[in-house]
């Protein structure tokens, strides 16, 4: 007999040559948004809450308007009502002709009551009990979904950190879990950039606006540039603060922030903080790491 239609493979490339499909699921209260969080950082498209029988649909959805290797996660769990049940139909081999992974994120029920009061927030199945018997109706649906799962996260001992740690271990590329740094001049008399980690003044170097020759340039050109970085401290500061922010991103990288925004000023925006926003984002790049430069107020009069 011929398959339905509903479960014919899509056409196209095979499933080792298509992006990822992540099911999340698991207990309420167990980390299944946190994680969903991180694949989306992770360059995941995610669609939570989403019915099962609709996981294709998002498959065929994301194929035609992105492409066969964006990677997909989708957050499948008790909310979906009736629809839950025909989760592991959905994932039968082939069905959505991606590679497949489920991952189901459990916890410890005295762990999952503390969270969900935490949250003031009835649990689904509770109707209108108590919360340990909503879990434990979460539990008996689960099962087999548990036991057919390919990576299962205990997140009972887990922080938020923690737990996006090992999403990240599991789903992350090179790629993906590094950072990402993006170096922006400005001018302070524009205001300082509202989404700035770290904020560094030029103003303790010559202006080249009162250098009529150079007035007319920008920190972009190289006659701006080394009449910046030869100024006196230029050189002992771009090497010390490179390394801030080298030792800063390692801790960042610890708590699972893996973008930064260095924002570097002077008056106008438009010679010193260029200058050496540029000097700055190409050392980096030297270390090995991704990081660009923008210039929010070049241009402006």
């Amino acid at each position: 007999m011929g398959a339905s239609p509903s479960q014919t493979p899509p056409s196209g490339p095979p499933p080792e040559e298509r992006g990822e499909l992540v099911v999340v699921t698991g207990m309420t209260g167990a980390g299944r948004s946190t994680a969903a969080k991180e694949l989306e950082d992770l360059g995941y498209f995610v669609v939570d809450n989403l019915p099962p029988q609709l996981v294709r649909d998002v498959v065929e959805l994301v194929d035609a308007s992105r492409g066969v290797q964006q990677p997909i996660a989708v957050v499948v769990d008790v909310r979906s009502g009736s629809f839950f049940g025909g989760l592991q139909e959905v994932l039968a081999t082939g069905q959505t002709g991606r590679r497949t992974t489920l991952l189901y994120l459990d916890c410890s029920d005295d762990i999952l009551v503390r969270r969900q009061e935490a949250a003031r927030r009835p649990h689904p199945l509770q109707e209108g009990g108590r919360l340990l018997d909503g879990l434990a109706r979460e539990r008996d649906v689960l099962a087999d979904l548990r036991a057919d799962a390919d990576l299962v996260i205990d997140t009972t001992a887990l922080n938020v950190h923690q737990l996006t740690d090992k999403v990240a271990e599991a789903f992350g590329t090179e790629q993906t879990t590094s950072m990402k740094v993006t170096v922006v001049s400005f001018g302070f008399k524009y205001g300082i950039p509202a989404d700035a980690d770290l904020v560094a003044d030029m103003r303790f170097l010559p202006n080249p606006h009162w250098v009529e020759e150079l007035r007319p340039l920008t920190g972009r050109d190289s006659s701006v540039a080394d009449y910046v970085k030869k100024q006196p401290d230029a050189e002992e500061f771009l090497t010390e603060y490179v390394a801030l922010v080298r030792t800063l991103m390692a801790g960042y990288l610890r708590e699972g922030k893996r973008f930064m925004t260095i924002a570097i000023g002077c008056t106008g925006g438009k010679h010193r903080s260029v200058a050496m926003t540029e000097e700055i984002a190409a050392r980096l790049r030297g270390y090995g790491i991704d990081a660009r430069g923008v210039h929010r107020d070049l241009g402006r009069e």
